[in-house]
């Protein structure tokens, strides 16, 4: 599935930007910050299977009630 892009303007502490363009290297910010995303996905990936290996599924339920914790945190 495509995703749309656009382009934005951030504002972050000096040495993180320039490590994080170090890092990028010649793929660019943009690239880097995207494979980021998609590593930070597998890793939640990973962690659901362990613990639904090791608990059982979450239920719609369960997922609903948390929801509503960090709903009634946020206000």
């Amino acid at each position: 599935m495509s995703e749309p892009f656009g382009k934005y303007s951030i504002t972050m502490p000096r040495d993180i930007a320039e490590a994080a363009e170090t890092r990028s290297g010649p793929s660019g910010l943009s690239a880097y910050v995207a494979a980021a995303r998609q590593i930070e996905r597998g890793n939640l990936t990973e962690l659901i299977t362990v613990a639904e290996a090791e608990h059982g599924p979450v239920t719609d339920g369960e997922v609903q009630a948390l929801r509503d914790q960090l709903h009634q945190a946020r206000q």
